[in-house]
C-alpha cells in the first residue's frame, strides 16, 4: 500500500480536479482523508493506493495541477492506520500501525467498520 500526501489550496473544486486525475488514469483510491492543516488557507489530502507503480504514475500529474502545492509519497515507516468499529455496544476507535489495526479489525469482527491509512 502506498500513501500519498498532498498540500493543496483550500478552495472549492480542488477535490474534483485531484480525483479527476485518478479517474483518468483508472486508479482506485483505497482511502482518503482531507482536512485543514497547519498552513492558513491550505488543506492536506492523504490518499492510499494499493499499487506502487500506479501511485508513481500519478504523482507527477498531481504536482502539475495548479491547485497542488506539494505532492509526495510517504515513507512506509510513517504509515499509520485508524478504524471506527461499529457494533450493538457502540463505536470503538482504533489507531496504530497498519498491521495492528488490521489485526484488531479481524479479531473483533465488527458488524460494520471503516478503516483508513494516514501519515
Amino acid at each position: 500500500m502506498e500513501v500519498m500526501m498532498l498540500l493543496v489550496y483550500d478552495q472549492p473544486g480542488v477535490m474534483q480536479r485531484v480525483m479527476g486525475e485518478f479517474n483518468r488514469k483508472r486508479i482506485n483510491v483505497e482511502t482518503i482523508v482531507v482536512g485543514k492543516c497547519e498552513v492558513p488557507d491550505r488543506a492536506r489530502i492523504v490518499l492510499s493506493i494499493e499499487d506502487k507503480v500506479k501511485a508513481l504514475s500519478v504523482i507527477e500529474h498531481m504536482r502539475a495541477l495548479h491547485e497542488v502545492i506539494e505532492a509526495d509519497l510517504v515513507d512506509h515507516s510513517r504509515h499509520e492506520a485508524y478504524a471506527l468499529l461499529f457494533s450493538r455496544e457502540g463505536v470503538c476507535r482504533v489507531t496504530g500501525s497498519v498491521d495492528e489495526v488490521d489485526a484488531i479489525v479481524k479479531k473483533s469482527q465488527p458488524e460494520r467498520y471503516i478503516q483508513a491509512m494516514n501519515a
